[in-house]
């Protein structure tokens, strides 16, 4: 298993998905769907812990801003393994889509879009992809992001088929 080279993808991954690239649709959201957004600007902090053969702690920081139209950029970075990560894009409602959209890129070659939900009163972004590591093995990597009154919340999975080893980490965010 390569330890680092899929850790820094699925951190990549789950990274993007929480702080949310470029959309390719057009965003004109309604008056709520703008606000909900807008209401995440700000600088954000996170620590968790990533467990896998052993643990590692993660720390994160990540801002959000206005960016045009009624989209929210984002540019994060996480520390773990004596690794830097970094990951940036756009929040959009897309109304053409009826969804928000979380769009980015990272320094772990990874690019991406992963689809919101409104759940109760903040947005839960979803993702989940099958990937191939740097020998060419398959993998499943699943990501959550909650944003939620009180913060923001990455869980992230990733599982090596062949072997069932995985890693896991939870990182909760906060102002």
């Amino acid at each position: 298993m390569t330890f680092l080279g899929t850790l820094t993808r699925a951190l990549a991954l789950a990274g993007v998905i929480a702080s949310a690239g470029l959309s390719a649709a057009p965003a004109f959201a309604g008056p709520a769907e703008v606000a909900l957004l807008k209401s995440y600007i700000g600088d954000w902090r996170g620590r968790g812990t990533l467990i896998g053969a052993t643990k590692e702690s993660v720390v994160c920081r990540l801002a959000l801003t206005q960016g045009n139209q009624d989209k929210v950029n984002y540019n994060g970075r996480c520390t773990l393994a004596g690794t830097n990560l970094s990951v940036a894009g756009t929040i959009a409602y897309v109304d053409a889509a009826r969804r928000y959209e979380a769009a980015m890129t990272s320094n772990a070659t990874f690019t991406g879009i992963a689809v919101g939900q409104k759940r109760g009163s903040g947005l839960v972004f979803n993702l989940r992809e099958r990937e191939e590591d740097e020998e060419g093995k398959p993998m499943n990597i699943a990501a959550q992001i909650s944003l939620t009154n009180s913060g923001i919340g990455v869980t992230f999975e990733v599982v090596y088929v062949e072997s069932g080893d995985s890693l896991r980490a939870e990182v909760p965010f906060s102002r």
